[in-house]
């Protein structure tokens, strides 16, 4: 296969994001994937839209807001479109301006038929085997979709093929993960679900580059079978990068949500950005030191293969 590394040109593009979620201060991992991000829309053209993912208000809070603002800064990574400040967010920018868009495709979702209502419990979940997916356990029940404490899933199908256009290379086609099946679209409190949402906001942004790590391999399979229903052909030709994810020492994925060492944290300890983006390259494993986001994102693509 060919590594991104090596590649000069890029088709042009004209729309990437950075689409944190402000639930937490931003990492390491969160760093290496801006990084990345604007490193190949440098290199397509692309400008880059901050989209904050809030969806979840219960987890939402100004200072997490506050900090993407205050850490893309610090660490001197560019963005061209969407809020510059909190105030700017959160009268302009907010996902909850973009509720009618949601609810007119989970209504299209509802009246083709694409959808089933379950009742689920998050423990009943929990004692599946990992990556095994949802098991269609409501789905042959056909609960109204207006039962009390239900979410909304998605109707998927084994056989349906999808295929992943990728940056620079071969676009690749597989049927959707077993990890995806039944995915919900609307959450048991009425809100719709992270992969609704995203692939609406990239639709309304015309956002056509999307820098994601590897983890989220599974959703871009989900957000395309989405795209495939409600037909929005704009996101089944958007370019894909999924890029490898850091790892802490312990091999474990660096999150928010587990505590794991914040921008703001090192901040406060005196780091400078050029030392983080540094530390960043050594959890690569790269000896070399690296000061700006562009010497980080040049070395992070070797390992894209």
């Amino acid at each position: 296969m060919t590594s991104y590394h090596s590649i000069r040109e890029y088709p042009s593009r004209i729309l990437t994001r950075l689409a944190p979620t402000p639930s937490g201060f931003l990492h390491l991992g969160n760093i290496l994937s801006f990084a990345l991000t604007a490193y190949f829309a440098e290199r397509t053209g692309a400008r880059i839209l901050l989209r904050i993912d809030d969806m979840d208000q219960l987890r939402v809070e100004k200072k997490y807001v506050d900090d993407i603002f205050d850490t893309l800064a610090f660490m001197g990574l560019p963005w061209d479109q969407g809020p510059a400040n909190y105030t700017d967010y959160a009268q302009q920018h907010t996902q909850r301006l973009r509720m009618p868009h949601y609810e007119q495709a989970l209504t299209q979702l509802a009246e083709a038929g694409h959808i089933f209502a379950c009742t689920c419990s998050r423990s009943q979940l929990a004692q599946l085997p990992a990556g095994s997916g949802y098991p269609g356990t409501c789905e042959h029940k056909k609960l109204p979709l207006d039962t009390p404490d239900a979410s909304w899933r998605i109707k998927t199908y084994k056989n349906r093929t999808l295929t992943v256009q990728r940056l620079g290379t071969s676009p690749v086609s597989l049927p959707l993960p077993a990890s995806m099946h039944g995915f919900v679209v609307r959450k048991k409190d009425g809100d719709p679900a992270y992969q609704l949402t995203s692939l609406l906001d990239d639709q309304l942004a015309g956002t056509d580059l999307i820098v994601r790590g590897i983890d989220l391999w599974p959703s871009t399979w989900a957000q395309l079978y989405l795209a495939s229903l409600l037909r929005i052909q704009s996101f089944e030709e958007t370019s894909f990068i999924h890029h490898p994810l850091l790892l802490g020492t312990m091999g474990q994925k660096l999150s928010k949500s587990a505590g794991d060492t914040s921008i703001l944290q090192l901040r406060q300890m005196g780091w400078s950005a050029a030392e983080i983006y540094t530390q960043i390259t050594s959890l690569l494993g790269f000896e070399k030191k690296a000061g700006s986001w562009q010497e980080l994102a040049m070395l992070a693509t070797r390992l894209f293969a």
